[in-house]
């Protein structure tokens, strides 16, 4: 690779080297870096690797790679984000005791080796990327997320399994140390996030912040669904430091009244996006006696006048919902997720009544086993709920619905209503169903007519996702709520 006469690639200065890969993309310059040992040299200079994202795979395999990234970019990165993915090995093992195979599911009194090895490469891979950062001055940014279907065994996970691979808790108070550390050295942190990461985030944790940087963040989130009884990960004591917040994310249960007022005093900055995840493991360990009541909301939103925000509610009845949806939230977003308990009809009206200012995103799922009978909300009604969420939320923009029926008829005045300002538009196949004077037809086909009819309301072709996979918003319910927090929180 002459450049001219006898000076070649290697020859460069290292600034220009650094220069050229700065117009790269982060794998291009992997590949220039095979060039020469001197490219390679210039591949981690810091002010190519500003930002990292890794999404890491719980495996042994992984393991070197992690440890030289984490190695090279570590110790100067400014805004680092981690997901740990895993297997969900639960609904293999599921799965092959419902087909009669040879393998057992995996119990409380017999959790599967395969399991233990995952649950122990998880705290090794925690503590090599941790152990990378805790003297890093520079991190503005710090994002993790953990996978829930290698925490959980049958919804919760206790001390023995944990003894298994971790004898004594040496390993997990390590993290804890390593985690506290991190944010005792930090001199520039301004969004801290950790979702779901078993053994990292404690109730002391947040203590180790300096008050100048506690007064300096502007995001917060603290999401654990594991931690016991009503132990809570920030107090409202806590949260009087965090003066400069601009959006925030925990628990429902553990956003309390008091934490509302003080968020509405006039010694911190207004709130722009708040984020709760209203989670029915939450709901059996903690009370709802202590939550903002509709008075502590409109204090809140005079105060912050652009407050927005968003909702999952996972398996939650239907009266508590309606003891949680005060009229004054100004909610944005709402996604309800179950497996057992189904939302209502009622609570859809509710939305409507309450929210039709400021909704925009609205997720229904409903991942039901049985697919021969999925519940109808409008069943005995004169409107159908979903018809008048799209009539009356002027400014909706997201509609996904699964595990619902959905009338073709209805989801036809959907698309009318609310036309191209539907942005999204997702139902999966199986939840549509057609009346039988559309079935009984002959000289139309229901289902051409119905792609053709929403593809007109919508002013764009439409047609309704036949794998649930493919669904936009299809992916584990925590990891969903993480990555959709994020980019609401981003876009203050």
């Amino acid at each position: 690779m002459a450049l001219c006469g006898d000076v070649g690639a290697s020859s460069l200065p290292s600034e220009l080297i650094v220069h050229i890969f700065s117009f790269l993309s982060a794998p291009d310059r992997l590949r220039a870096s095979a060039a020469c040992s001197r490219w390679r040299e210039c591949l981690f200079y810091p002010a190519l690797w500003p930002e990292l994202r890794l999404n890491v795979h719980v495996s042994s395999a992984e393991r070197p790679r992690l440890d030289f990234l984490m190695r090279k970019c570590g110790w100067f990165v400014r805004e680092l984000r981690v997901e740990f993915a895993a297997d969900n090995y639960l609904s293999a093992a599921a799965a092959a005791a419902g087909t009669g195979g040879d393998a057992e599911p995996e119990t409380d009194a017999q959790p599967s080796s395969r399991w233990l090895d995952d649950l122990r490469t998880y705290l090794e891979q925690v503590l090599c990327v941790l152990s990378s950062i805790r003297n890093n001055r520079n991190l503005q940014k710090l994002s993790l997320f953990g996978d829930i279907s290698i925490l959980q065994q049958n919804g919760s996970l206790s001390n023995a399994y944990l003894n298994k691979v971790d004898p004594g808790g040496k390993i997990i108070k390590q993290i804890q140390q390593l985690f506290e550390e991190i944010l005792g050295n930090s001199r520039q942190l301004k969004w801290l996030s950790c979702g779901f990461m078993l053994a990292i985030v404690t109730p002391t944790s947040l203590s180790s912040l300096s008050n100048p940087i506690a007064n300096t963040i502007e995001h917060l989130s603290l999401l654990d669904n594991h931690i016991p009884g009503n132990t809570t990960l920030i107090t409202a004591v806590e949260l009087e430091r965090f003066v400069n917040l601009r959006s925030l994310a925990l628990d429902f249960c553990d956003f309390t009244a008091e934490m509302a007022r003080i968020l509405a005093s006039s010694n911190h900055v207004p709130l722009h996006r708040l984020s709760l995840l209203v989670h029915n493991i939450s709901l059996k360990n903690k009370s709802l006696d202590k939550m903002p009541e509709d008075e502590d909301w409109k204090a809140l939103t005079r105060h912050s006048t652009n407050l927005r925000v968003y909702m999952m509610a996972f398996d939650i009845k239907s009266d508590d919902m309606l003891r949680i949806l005060k009229p004054s939230i100004p909610l944005e977003r709402i996604h309800f997720d179950s497996y057992i308990t189904c939302v209502s009809g009622a609570i859809v009206d509710l939305l409507s009544r309450q929210y039709a200012k400021f909704l925009t995103h609205f997720i229904l799922m409903n991942d039901v086993l049985d697919m021969s009978g999925f519940p109808d909300l409008s069943d005995n009604r004169n409107e159908d709920p979903l018809v008048l969420l799209a009539w009356k939320c002027t400014r909706l923009s997201l509609l996904a619905v699964h595990g619902y029926t959905v009338w073709a008829h209805n989801l036809i005045a959907i698309a009318r209503l609310r036309g191209s300002d539907l942005k999204v538009l997702e139902v999966t196949e199986e939840s549509i169903d057609f009346d039988q004077g559309e079935l009984a037809d002959q000289d139309v086909d229901p289902v051409h007519n119905l792609i053709e009819q929403v593809s007109l309301g919508l002013g764009r072709p439409w047609h309704a996702v036949m794998d649930i996979e493919l669904l936009s918003v299809f992916t584990e319910p925590a990891r969903h709520f993480y990555r959709e927090m994020q980019s609401f929180s981003e876009g203050v």
